[in-house]
């Protein structure tokens, strides 16, 4: 289906830079642009693009002054990446889901589902499950007894939910994530071996909360670990025992959080970060990728990088030095030698 760079532009509140009847009926990236397609500029990385890409439309920021003509129509925005978000989502809401019960899949009686969900093939549902309107759960995944689904949330195929555990509504759990598998609590022997601590908790995700692919997210010895509202985890993550993750925080993959620590609110933590247990993370904190967490970070909107994490700017003096090292050291080992000659 084709649509006009104008009918493009009232909705998403734009104004066209251009001619507002061509047509677009796909999208691009910017520096793979197309006749026919629509992209978008927001990173000024790729400004260089914008004179050389073939796509028809391009949206921007509103702010974008161009150093020479430019020949795709544009479409001026307050916010081009997420004008283009609100796009893709409109393009993915457009092919449809998925309705109906399949057959194939496994609902105990006593579990309660509400009106227009769909649930795929080998899906089990346990006892006492609530599922609310409107879910979605693709084909093989386990939800344990006594879960409860909130309404609009997305379950991806292969997810397993442990029992008791509580998801909000409106979230979304991609392919092979694990909700409230055990914690890791073992608690050594006189003979050098391990006796398991029983894991009696759950794990509570706020609503809008996302979790990505294979992310595990492990329950609570006693009481919750819990995911705060409008959380968004990456791929890869693991989430431990008892922590607890502040509204709006985001998690890019393959970190690791352990037991009992507590982040804050609207945090940003980058990829490969691992935050050691019993650990608080103030609000509006920012942790560089591969950074090592060791201690409480009680500065709130603090931004840390290293191993052990400590201040990005004094991280980024100290690592000018450490490159230095092993010229300096040659250097004292010269003056050492020579030192030694006159004697």
């Amino acid at each position: 289906m084709k649509f006009t760079a104008q009918q493009i532009a009232e909705a998403l509140n734009g104004k066209v830079d251009g001619d507002p009847e061509i047509e677009v009926d796909n999208l691009s990236k910017i520096e793979e642009g197309k006749p026919g397609t629509l992209s978008f500029l927001a990173n000024p990385k790729y400004t260089s693009y914008i004179f050389d890409t073939q796509a028809s439309i391009v949206i921007v920021n509103d702010s974008f002054k161009s150093e020479k003509p430019v020949a795709p129509t544009l479409i001026r925005v307050e916010d081009a990446y997420t004008a283009f978000a609100s796009l893709l989502e409109m393009y993915n809401q457009s092919k449809g889901k998925r309705s109906g019960i399949s057959l194939k899949s496994g609902i105990a009686d006593s579990a309660k589902i509400g009106n227009d969900v769909y649930i795929g093939d080998f899906v089990s549902i346990g006892e006492n499950v609530v599922i609310e309107d409107n879910c979605f759960i693709y084909p093989n995944t386990t939800i344990g007894n006594s879960c409860k689904l909130g309404e609009g949330t997305i379950v991806y195929s292969g997810v397993n939910i442990y029992d008791e555990c509580i998801i909000g509504s409106n979230c979304t759990i991609h392919a092979g994530a694990v909700i409230g598998s055990d914690g890791f609590g073992f608690a050594p022997q006189s003979d050098n071996n391990y006796m398991k601590i029983p894991q009696i908790g759950n794990v509570i995700l706020e609503d809008y909360v996302e979790i990505g692919a294979n992310t595990t997210i492990d329950r609570a010895t006693i009481g919750s670990t819990i995911i705060r509202k409008g959380v968004k985890i990456d791929n890869l993550i693991q989430i431990a025992h008892n922590a607890i993750v502040g509204e709006n925080t985001v998690i890019a993959a393959q970190t690791g959080i352990s037991g009992s620590t507590k982040i804050g609110k609207n945090c940003m933590i980058g990829g490969q970060v691992g935050i050691i247990g019993h650990l608080d993370i103030a609000d509006g904190v920012m942790i560089a990728a591969q950074s090592g967490v060791a201690r409480s970070i009680k500065e709130p909107k603090s931004v840390i990088e290293g191993s052990p994490a400590f201040q990005i700017r004094e991280f980024q003096r100290s690592y000018i030095h450490f490159r230095s090292f092993d010229r300096l050291v040659k250097r004292v080992n010269d003056i050492e030698f020579k030192l030694k000659e006159k004697q």
